[in-house]
C-alpha cells in the first residue's frame, strides 16, 4: 500500500494584530483536544479568561507580550508568545499540524530571538502534562514535581542555549 505524504510549507514570524484573534481561536480549540482533559472546570475557565483577558491583548499590541505564528499561507497553525522577558507561553500548534515540527521551529525561533534581541540563553516555561514529552525533546529540564494550582496541572522547566 502506498502512503501519500502532505508537503505544506509554512512561515514563522513575529505576530500582528490581525493574528490575534485567529491564534486565539487555534489556541482553545487546541488546548480543549488536548489539555483541557487534564484540567478540572475550574482550570478550564481560568484558561479561557486568560486567552481573552483584554489586558493581555492590550499588553500584546504594546509590544509587552511578544508573540510569534507559525503560518501556512493564511491559517495560523501555531502560536507561541513571551513574558517576562524569557518565560514560554500559550505555545500551541493546530492539530493537523502535529509532529511536522512546527512547535519545533516556533521554539527556534524564540531562542533566536531571545540570544539576539535580549542576550538571554534560556526558556522557563510551565508546561502542561500533554506537552511534557514535546520540551523533553526539546532539551528541556523539569525544574521540579508537577504544581497544581487554579485547577492547572504543570511542570515547570527550563531549557539553556
Amino acid at each position: 500500500m502506498l502512503t501519500k505524504k502532505t508537503c505544506f510549507s509554512y512561515e514563522v514570524r513575529e505576530a500582528c494584530a490581525e493574528d490575534w484573534k485567529p491564534a486565539m481561536n487555534m489556541v482553545w480549540r487546541t488546548f480543549l483536544k488536548f489539555e483541557g482533559r487534564d484540567y478540572t472546570p475550574v482550570g478550564i475557565r481560568n484558561f479561557w479568561e486568560f486567552i481573552t483577558d483584554a489586558d493581555l491583548y492590550d499588553s500584546f499590541l504594546e509590544g509587552k507580550y511578544r508573540a510569534w505564528v507559525a503560518a501556512d499561507g493564511d491559517k495560523i497553525i501555531g502560536f507561541a508568545s513571551l513574558r517576562n522577558v524569557n518565560r514560554l507561553s500559550l505555545l500551541f500548534v493546530d492539530e493537523k499540524y502535529h509532529k511536522r515540527g512546527v512547535g519545533r521551529a516556533v521554539i527556534q525561533c524564540l531562542c533566536t530571538y531571545l540570544q539576539q534581541e535580549t542576550g538571554v540563553c534560556e526558556m522557563t516555561v510551565k508546561a502542561a502534562p500533554y506537552a511534557l514529552g514535546f520540551y523533553e525533546k526539546l532539551d528541556f529540564q523539569a525544574l521540579g514535581p508537577e504544581e497544581h494550582y487554579c485547577g492547572i496541572r504543570v511542570t515547570a522547566m527550563k531549557k539553556s542555549f
